[in-house]
């Protein structure tokens, strides 16, 4: 039997498991966090203010036409952008992480949706493979949360994340079904 208190299974009270430190896996989801948000905060750089020698907003909206989106290219690059900058910025933070996972999880599940037809491997712009695990890694930390090493350590969807993360899948798959349908 295992025992459910501080001091052994006489000691005072039950232990709160969502509390406890582990090492590994804290340390294991702060990694993910940085490089998945170090990643898409950089990606929405380049479409938003044309950082690292990216295309800015007019650029990238020009590129969405190339992919098949036909109305509103525009205004789908500044929610394109703003979502992978906020989504990007909130996983670095580990704050309301499953807000930033589920925006990340929404636009790799469009791209890997525009890419599928090329097949999985099909060169650097053409495969859908570095989509695909970015967006696996956003719904990773969807249904882990955040860790004990961020911002989110004392809420309640760090401590229960599964209730939050199968809301934060919903608004993605809504979110990516919508520009489907409305911008292409």
């Amino acid at each position: 039997m295992i025992p459910t208190s501080g001091a052994g299974a006489d000691g005072p009270g039950p232990v709160d498991n969502s509390t406890r430190w582990h090492g590994g896996l804290d340390l294991g989801l702060l990694l993910l966090r940085l490089v998945l948000g170090g990643t898409m905060l950089a990606h929405g750089a380049q479409k938003l203010f044309g950082a690292f020698d990216g295309p800015g907003i007019d650029g990238f909206a020009q590129a969405l036409g190339t992919l098949g989106y036909t109305s509103q290219t525009t205004l789908l690059s500044w929610i394109t952008a703003l979502a992978e900058v906020g989504g990007g910025a909130l996983l670095i933070l580990g704050l309301f992480t499953p807000i930033g996972a589920a925006a990340i999880l929404g636009v790799t599940a469009n791209i890997v949706y525009v890419k599928y037809g090329s097949g999985f491997f099909n060169g650097p712009e053409q495969g859908y493979e570095y989509e695909l695990l970015l967006g696996v890694v956003a719904l990773a930390l969807l249904f882990t949360g955040s860790g004990r090493v961020a911002l989110d350590a004392n809420t309640p969807w760090r401590r229960k994340p599964m209730p939050f993360a199968i809301v934060g899948l919903v608004l993605a798959a809504a979110a990516s079904v919508a520009v489907v349908l409305l911008f292409r």
